[in-house]
Order: structure tokens, then sequence, then C-alpha cells
């Protein structure tokens, strides 16, 4: 029997780290941030996430298959300001057959701050039509430590 080291035992669970600047375009008269450009951050790492789960920007545009936001919470903890350099860090927390949640952090490594937390539900669909689509198979088992649990029917 070949014995497993932690890290070949440990399921994957993919994750991404995005170094961002805030430009001037990120912020209002005051330079802090507009919490718009927080979502902008988050869709850059969610985008380069989706890489690692095999939904590309170009396999995306050849398949017609895209992974779409069904909701967003999002908690502004601390401001960011014009000139932070920070880093959104995602990763993907839970699937089921129809959808998949990420989470996502922003964070001022200067001085260690959290100035986000986020979490996003995304379904994948098919265009056309527009309707959803199961997530990939080999999902349920590279992913087997992320399933949300099913509530019994009753």
């Amino acid at each position: 029997m070949k014995h497993q080291t932690p890290e070949s035992a440990a399921p994957e669970t993919p994750q991404i780290e995005v170094p961002v600047q805030v430009m001037f375009f990120d912020t209002d008269c005051a330079a802090v941030v507009h919490n718009i450009a927080y979502l902008r951050f988050i869709e850059i790492a969610r985008t380069l996430l989706a890489e690692q789960l095999g939904m590309g920007l170009v396999e995306m545009a050849r398949t017609k298959i895209y992974p779409v936001v069904v909701r967003t919470e999002i908690d502004y903890r601390k401001p960011a300001v014009l000139g932070d350099q920070l880093i959104v860090h995602g990763r993907l927390e839970s699937v089921d057959r129809l959808r998949f949640w990420c989470a996502f952090e922003i964070r001022r490594p200067a001085d260690g701050v959290i100035i986000v937390t986020s979490r996003q539900m995304l379904a994948v669909i098919q265009m056309p039509p527009g309707k959803p689509v199961r997530l990939p198979t080999d999902w349920a088992s590279r992913f087997a430590h992320l399933q949300i649990p099913r509530s019994p029917r009753g």
C-alpha cells in the first residue's frame, strides 16, 4: 500500500491570488474606493479562478457555456484608498449539481487589514437559449470535499 503524505492526501480546492492597485478611476473625490470597484477586483479574480475550473475564456467562447453570477454577498469592512496595493484571494467554496459558491477576500498586505469579504453563487448556462446546465461531471469527484449536503425531502 502506498503511503500518502498530507500534501498528496489533501483534496483539491482551487484558489487564486491577484494583486491589484487602486487607480484614480476606482475612487471618489475623497480618494476612497467606490463599492463597484471592489466588484471589478473580484470579477478579475473570479475570471482567473474559472480558468482553474476548466472554464477559460477561450473555452467559454467555443462552447457557449458560461458561469453567471446569481447572487453576491459583500461586506465592506475597511476603506481602501488611492494608490493602495491590494491582494484579492479567491477560492471555490462549495458545489452542488447546478450551482457553486466562490469566496473572496480583499486584503491590504502593507498592514494586513481585510478590506472586503464576499461570496458569490454562480450557475452555468448554455447560450443560447440561456438555460442552466449541470456542473461538469468530474466536479463531483474532484471537489467531493466541497459538496453541499442534500437535505432530506420532507
